[in-house]
């Protein structure tokens, strides 16, 4: 009878032992207690209660560094043209200027369907103080297609130069491409919540171009495509602005140098929508 009471004493030991080890709602450790959202913890100095952290805070805001893949810009573009017309380089770039209809900004007018597509390949942001001030970087393309109003055609060569034609064209479409790096300043007052409020970057950008296309369409030659350099300038560097509306982002910018080397100054501009930014 005694072995069996002893049986039963070891036993009963065995599974308050058990309880006691696997109780993880109560003691994660000898020296700590967890309640709910509250740690305990024991040690020489006195028992020390700490709260433990929410659940819910997003892992991006423990790095100092955010990545976002694959972003798409798409906005209208335009140009700010600000050509002396008089100047005896304007006059020498547009060939077929004559006395009673001289060289004007009508040349370069574009339509309203002329526009902007962005490709960046990556953007990051660093936080500079607490997710708050960040810095902005990435690195993408930049396409610009311009649909004129008027017949002119660009034609390379030695000395690049822009002529009137006389054929009457259905589309006229000057496209330049550039390779772009931007930098900029961001302010994100709401760091820890995603798409909510109001966010700003401003900054500049340095592109290299590297392909440019002038494509028309006439009932006379059909569809024609000349490449080249145009007279453009190969170095393009601009204003940057962004504008986040809660999950809208808005985008701008603007050209500090010139969209040619010589005869004409027209500073390429756009504003539109981000897609796939933070």
């Amino acid at each position: 009878m005694k072995k069996i009471h002893l049986l039963m004493a070891g036993g009963l030991l065995l599974c308050l032992t058990g309880v006691a080890q696997t109780d993880s709602s109560r003691q994660s450790s000898p020296d700590t207690i967890k309640v709910g959202s509250i740690i305990i913890v024991k040690g020489d100095g006195g028992d020390k209660t700490e709260k433990a952290p929410p659940k819910n805070q997003p892992a991006r805001w423990k790095n100092k560094v955010s990545t976002n893949w694959i972003i798409i810009d798409l906005g209208f573009a335009n140009h700010n043209d600000l050509t002396n017309y008089t100047s005896p380089e304007a006059k020498s770039f547009i060939h077929g200027a004559t006395p009673d209809k001289p060289a004007a900004k009508n040349d370069f007018t574009v339509k309203t369907g002329s526009y902007n597509f962005n490709l960046w390949l990556f953007m990051q942001r660093m936080s500079l103080y607490k997710q708050v001030v960040n810095l902005k970087y990435g690195a993408g393309i930049e396409l610009y297609k311009y649909y004129y109003k008027s017949d002119i055609r660009y034609i390379e060569g030695f000395e690049p130069y822009v002529e009137r034609q006389d054929i009457s064209f259905k589309k006229n479409k000057l496209a330049f491409d550039y390779v772009t790096v931007p930098l900029m300043l961001n302010i994100n007052p709401k760091p820890r919540h995603k798409n909510s409020g109001i966010n700003l970057s401003v900054g500049l950008s340095a592109s290299y171009l590297y392909g440019a296309r002038n494509k028309q369409k006439s009932n006379e030659f059909g569809k024609e495509k000349f490449s080249g350099d145009f007279n453009l300038e190969r170095w393009k560097f601009a204003y940057l602005a962004e504008l986040g509306l809660g999950p809208v982002q808005l985008y701008g910018s603007y050209a500090i140098t010139p969209l040619h080397q010589y005869g004409v100054e027209q500073h390429p501009y756009a504003i539109g929508l981000r897609l796939g930014n933070w």
